[in-house]
């Protein structure tokens, strides 16, 4: 167990880290018009917020109400995923904002 511990150590930083994202929960926030998730690297908790204008670019049909903004990310969920890993990758920050350049 120590020895492993001290292999995984050794190992770059961006092997050793693993985002994901065990809670399914998203909520939209109509002040930021954006959908906010969580992801998880070991014990630390990320926020990352999908904008509306990220959605629109994965569903260009999306209405603009609540329920159609977060069927929108549910149906998108895998995509929103791999781009906030990108985004997490690149830089350390308290809180990360996908744009529609992120997809």
């Amino acid at each position: 167990m120590h020895l492993e511990r001290l292999r995984l150590q050794r190992r770059p930083r961006s092997e050793r880290t693993m985002l994901n994202f065990p809670n399914q929960s998203r909520v939209f926030d109509p002040t930021r018009h954006a959908v906010r998730f969580w992801g998880h690297d070991s014990a630390m908790e990320w926020s990352f917020f999908v904008t509306e204008d990220a959605l629109k670019r994965l569903q260009p049909n999306m209405r603009y109400d609540e329920a159609s903004v977060l069927r929108v990310f549910d149906d998108h969920r895998d995509a929103i995923y791999v781009a906030a890993m990108r985004a997490y990758k690149r830089e350390r920050k308290d809180s990360y904002e996908l744009g529609a350049t992120d997809f």
